[in-house]
């Protein structure tokens, strides 16, 4: 049994508009049905793609701190000093 909704939950999308090569949305990285068919989406189904948006986020937050780390890792503390 689906649990109502008090308040209809709110489109994820921040504006940003532009696709990624994956196909997701780089502002609320939804894929292109899931950004078509939300009004029409009922709440669980809505809320799913909430969590999927959260679990995709994290990703790509995840791969940026590793390539910041890689880049950190390449450029010394110093620049400049040779020891």
């Amino acid at each position: 049994m689906e649990q109502l909704e008090i308040f209809p939950l709110q489109s994820p999308c921040i504006g940003v508009c532009e696709v990624n090569n994956k196909g997701y949305c780089k502002g609320c990285l939804r894929n292109r049905d899931e950004r078509f068919n939300w009004l029409t989406m009922t709440p669980t189904q809505q809320q799913e793609v909430m969590r999927l948006c959260r679990n995709r986020k994290a990703r790509v937050d995840a791969a940026r701190r590793k390539a910041q780390e890689g880049t950190d890792a390449e450029q010394p503390d110093q620049p400049g000093w040779d020891f």
